[in-house]
């Protein structure tokens, strides 16, 4: 189904100002985005993640229910004889209509939330983006348009959380957590169903034909998706809407469920499980301010939409992202003072600097290098590229300030945040810590993927960028 032609433009290179040199580099346009082709140690880790990745969930939030959240425990029982997988699997909570109902609920009012009530919050909030914004340009150069609306739909779904809470009681706040494994299989059932769905509507009616990449590798399509940015209607984008709704709304509901039902089995909330709570919900709610900027990040410029983000947002983020408070609900673990100042100082400063980076290179953007930075005007290196359409465009890279301490420094802070959420747990158990050892993975793995795609795409500019700015994670070591 293809959308109007008043939610993108397309933006094809000028006549004027092309030598000899860009004719010739025409005929041979930088590829990036997805890879066309794919090797066979891709397709291995691709066909691993599809079959491995939804029985991790599985086990960690089994080893919870089951073993106290002790990762060994099971393996052990397993090792000795003492159970088998048969035996572990029966004893899971199955699937149950309730959960489906409570699921379905979820999903069809952020849906409402997302499509139906537009975004009235930056009208009344100073510094705020919201309402219609333009995303980053596609490989095909084309510009989506979005509807900014995350705030709001966080804002209201907490705003009727709390009142429920404290006055209607239509459903108990530990709803959450007293149906997590039957939601676990709710939400894999809709994981699979997006995946599919999208996979098939690549083929029958992709949204925007020039923005999909066919591989010829079923697995690898079905994985990292063959639409950039697969739609339905003029406004419902599945990218958007699964990276930034059901799961992250979802994240701190969840936590505050977690908290509930530590107050119901024990009396009282822990200060570990405060920390999590506000630790996390700052990162929640610094998205949704920001949800405007994060149209130009990796997630919506670079990825297309497959079963690594629908199944992804649908299960891994809000059962995996919350591990810390589920841990603390079957270990409730009061932190002494200073442990507790010291996590939420690394939180924040993580956070300070997570921020801090993103901003500066907002800022860098939106002034095209016309400002001050740390007190100066910002260096950086300008590049061009040319898109899919043959289009010519320019770009600089920043090499100032955080930008020019590390080429990824706001993944610095992120992990720094990351490791403060695990640190909040204690250390008597290694699955909370699960949290920052994917999130290294993650971001690192990223900084390659990032980093190949942007010599692609900028071909010998990116090398005298990256000789400016030597390092990737860690000022002078990494």
């Amino acid at each position: 189904m293809t959308t109007g032609s008043s939610v993108r433009k397309r933006h094809r290179a000028s006549a004027n100002g092309a030598g000899a040199g860009a004719v010739n580099h025409a005929q041979e346009p930088a590829q990036w985005g997805r890879a066309w082709e794919v090797d066979w140690f891709s397709l291995t880790g691709v066909v691993l993640l599809l079959c491995l990745a939804p029985f991790i969930v599985f086990f960690f939030v089994m080893a919870c229910d089951q073993y106290q959240c002790s990762v060994t425990h099971p393996l052990l029982d397993l090792y000795n004889g003492d159970a088998t997988l048969l035996t572990i699997w029966n004893r899971a909570p199955s699937f149950t209509w309730t959960a489906a109902k409570i699921y379905a609920t979820w999903v069809t009012f952020q849906v409402v939330l997302y499509i139906c009530i537009p975004d009235f919050l930056h009208k009344i909030l100073p510094g705020y983006v919201g309402g219609v914004q333009d995303g980053a340009r596609t490989p095909a150069g084309l510009i989506n348009k979005y509807e900014i609306n995350g705030l709001q739909c966080w804002i209201i779904t907490h705003v009727l959380w709390v009142a429920n809470a404290q006055y209607f009681h239509w459903f108990s706040p530990t709803i959450i957590i007293d149906n997590w494994i039957p939601l676990l299989w709710c939400t894999n059932i809709l994981g699979y169903f997006v995946s599919t769905f999208v996979f098939f509507k690549a083929y029958l009616f992709p949204t925007n034909p020039e923005d999909c990449k066919f591989t010829g590798n079923i697995f690898y399509n079905y994985m990292m998706g063959i639409e950039f940015n697969p739609r339905v209607g003029k406004w419902f984008d599945f990218k958007l809407f699964f990276n930034g709704r059901p799961g992250i709304v979802a994240w701190t509901l969840i936590n505050l469920s977690y908290a509930a039902k530590q107050q119901e089995l024990y009396g009282y909330v822990t200060n570990s499980m405060i920390l999590v709570n506000v630790l996390q919900a700052i990162y929640v709610l610094d998205f949704f301010w920001n949800e405007a900027w994060y149209l130009k990040t990796i997630d919506i410029c670079h990825d297309h939409f497959g079963w690594y983000l629908g199944w992804g947002d649908c299960v891994w983020l809000p059962f995996l992202y919350t591990l810390q408070g589920l841990y603390l609900v079957y270990n409730p673990v009061q932190l002494s003072t200073p442990h507790a100042a010291g996590v939420l100082i690394l939180g924040l400063l993580g956070y300070y600097i997570f921020r801090a980076t993103n901003h500066q290179k907002d800022l860098f953007r939106r002034t095209e290098g016309n400002c001050k930075i740390w007190g100066k005007k910002p260096t950086f290196i300008e590049c061009s590229y040319r898109s899919a359409d043959g289009g010519l465009h320019k770009s600089k890279l920043m090499t100032s300030a955080f930008w020019g301490m590390a080429r990824h420094m706001n993944y610095t802070g992120d992990l720094m945040g990351s490791l403060a959420y695990c640190m909040a747990c204690g250390g008597e158990h290694l699955l909370p810590y699960f949290y920052i050892i994917y999130m290294t993975i993650l971001l690192v793995h990223r900084c390659i993927r990032d980093e190949h795609r942007c010599s692609c795409k900028y071909s010998k500019d990116w090398e005298r960028y990256t000789a400016a700015v030597p390092h990737r994670l860690l000022p002078g070591i990494f």
